[in-house]
C-alpha cells in the first residue's frame, strides 16, 4: 500500500509539474526572443535623432559606435544612394523592400536575424540595420529551463516525502488492524486496537474492538452454557451410579460401574474446561496412541462380545513400543470412542469391525477403523458438523470430533469403503507424530480374535 501511494503521488505530481513547466518554458523562450528584438529596435531608434540632424557619414560614425550593436559590429546605416556605414548583413533585396515599404521588419539570415528600420528624411529614405545573432535570441533560456527543472524535481521530491509520511501512517494503522485480526483469529480474545490513522481506519478499529468484545462475551456465554449443561448431567449420573452399585458382582456389573465412573470423569473434565478462562491445559500435549487404542478397545470389546461381533486389533501391541502423537490423551480417547461408538450405533449386531494402527515413517501415523455395515452414503457431508453419520439418533458430532482431532495435529480424515464391506475411517496424524521404538514382536499381528458364537 505504501509503494502504491508513492507511485500515485509521483504520477500526479509529475503530470502537474509538466502541465505547468512545459508552457512556462516556452514562454521563457518567447520572452528571450522578444527581448532581443526589442533591444535591436531600441538601438535602431536611438540613431534617428542623429539622422535627423545630418546624413554625413563622418558625423554619423561616432553615433554608430556608441550603440552596443555598433560597437560589436552588428549594426549598419544605409544612406540615400549607395553609401553604407558599419557592417551590413542584409540581403540587397530585403534592403530595397525596406526602402519601398518604409516600414520596419525583420528577416532571417545566416546565423541569426536582421532588423531593418527605414527612416524617411526630406523625401529620402535611410535604413538602419541591426543584426541579431541566434545566441541573443536564446540568451538565458537554458539557465531558466535548468531552474525550472530544479523546481519541478524539488516539488516532486517534496510530494513524495509527504506521500511517504501519509502512506506510512495509513500502512501502520492497516498493519495494526491486520495483526490484531490475526491475533484474534489465533484465539487471543483480549487483543484490542488503539484507533489511529485516517477516519476510515479509525472506524474500522472501533468496529474491530466492538466485534472482539462481542466475541469474548459470546465465548464466555458458551463456556458457561457448556458448564451448566454438563452440570445438569450430575443428577441422572448420580442415580445411574447408585443403580450400578446395586447390580452386585459380575463382569457386566463391574464394566457398567467402570463406564459410569468414566462418564463422571468426562463430565467433570468438561465442566473444568468450560469454566477455565485461559487455554492452558494441564495434561501434556502429546500421548501414546497405541496405549489409548488398547485401553479403548478393552472397553468396547466387552460390548462387541455381547453383540457377537468379530473384531480385530492390529499394530497396537504393547511389545511394539509407544506411538507418540501431538494430541492430548483425553481428545484421542474421545475420537476413538466416537468412531467405535458409531459402529455399535449404526451397524447391525453381529457386524464385524477392525482397528489397525499403521506407522509408516517418521511422520506417518494412520489409524484405520473399519466395519462390516452398510457404509456411509455421503462421506463428504458426514464430516461436516451436525450432518451425522446416518440413521436415527445421530447428532452429527462424532466424526466432527475425529476431524478436529486430526486437523489439530496437522493431519486429516478420509472416509473409504472397507474390505469388510462397510465404512472405513482413516485418521492420519500430523508431523508431530513419532514412530514407535525398536519392536520385539511382529507388527500387525492379530492381538485378539473371536469367532462368532
Amino acid at each position: 500500500m505504501r509503494s502504491t501511494v508513492l507511485r500515485v503521488a509521483l504520477a500526479v505530481t509529475t503530470m502537474v509539474a509538466l502541465a505547468f513547466l512545459i508552457p512556462l518554458g516556452l514562454v521563457v523562450r518567447e520572452i528571450a526572443r522578444d527581448r532581443a528584438f526589442s533591444d535591436a529596435e531600441r538601438q535602431a531608434a536611438a540613431l534617428q535623432p542623429a539622422l535627423a540632424i545630418t546624413t554625413d557619414p563622418v558625423a554619423l560614425e561616432p553615433a554608430l559606435a556608441k550603440a552596443t550593436a555598433g560597437s560589436e559590429g552588428r549594426m549598419a546605416i544605409y544612406l540615400p544612394g549607395t553609401a553604407v556605414i558599419g557592417h551590413p548583413h542584409a540581403d540587397p533585396r530585403d534592403l530595397q523592400r525596406a526602402r519601398d515599404r518604409t516600414q520596419a521588419f525583420r528577416v532571417p539570415t545566416t546565423g541569426g536575424w536582421v532588423l531593418l528600420q527605414p527612416v524617411a528624411l526630406n523625401g529620402q529614405v535611410t535604413v538602419v540595420e541591426v543584426y541579431v545573432p541566434s545566441g541573443e535570441l536564446s540568451r538565458g533560456v537554458g539557465k531558466a529551463w535548468l531552474v525550472l527543472t530544479a523546481v519541478a524535481v524539488a516539488l516532486v521530491g517534496g510530494s513524495l516525502v509527504v506521500a511517504d509520511r501519509l502512506g506510512a501512517r495509513v500502512v501502520r494503522s492497516a498493519k495494526s488492524l491486520s495483526g490484531a485480526a490475526q491475533t484474534l483469529g489465533g484465539g487471543d480474545l483480549t487483543v484490542r486496537l488503539t484507533p489511529e490513522g485516517p477516519t476510515e481506519l479509525r472506524d474500522a478499529a472501533h468496529a474491530f474492538n466492538s466485534m472482539a468484545d462481542r466475541v469474548e462475551q459470546l465465548m464466555a456465554a458458551e463456556r458457561e452454557l457448556a458448564a451448566d449443561l454438563s452440570h445438569r448431567l450430575r443428577t441422572p449420573l448420580t442415580a445411574l451410579r447408585l443403580n450400578a452399585a446395586s447390580l452386585g458382582d459380575g463382569q457386566v456389573a463391574e464394566q457398567t460401574r467402570h463406564a459410569v465412573a468414566q462418564l463422571e470423569r468426562e463430565v467433570d473434565r468438561i465442566i473444568r474446561t468450560a469454566r477455565r478462562q485461559t487455554e492452558a491445559v494441564a495434561e501434556p500435549a502429546g500421548s501414546d496412541l497405541a496405549e489409548v487404542v488398547r485401553e479403548r478397545m478393552a472397553f468396547w470389546s466387552a460390548l462387541a462380545d455381547d453383540e457377537e461381533r468379530d473384531w480385530r486389533l492390529d499394530g497396537a501391541e504393547a511389545a511394539d513400543g509407544p506411538v507418540r502423537v501431538p494430541v492430548p490423551r483425553a481428545e484421542l480417547a474421545a475420537a476413538i470412542d466416537a468412531m467405535l461408538g458409531n459402529i455399535f450405533r449404526h451397524t447391525p449386531e453381529g457386524s464385524p469391525f477392525a482397528v489397525t494402527l499403521h506407522v509408516g515413517g517418521p511422520d506417518t501415523v494412520i489409524l484405520l477403523v473399519a466395519d462390516g455395515g452398510s457404509g456411509i452414503a455421503d462421506p463428504e457431508s458426514a464430516l461436516r458438523r451436525g450432518h451425522g453419520h446416518g440413521g436415527d439418533g445421530s447428532t452429527g458430532l462424532g466424526l466432527d470430533i475425529v476431524r478436529r482431532v486430526a486437523e489439530t495435529s496437522g493431519g486429516a480424515v478420509r472416509l473409504e469403503r472397507s474390505v469388510l464391506g462397510g465404512a472405513q475411517i482413516a485418521v492420519r496424524f500430523g508431523a508431530g507424530a513419532r514412530p514407535p521404538a525398536a519392536r520385539t514382536g511382529r507388527r500387525g499381528r492379530r492381538a485378539r480374535a473371536k469367532s462368532s458364537r
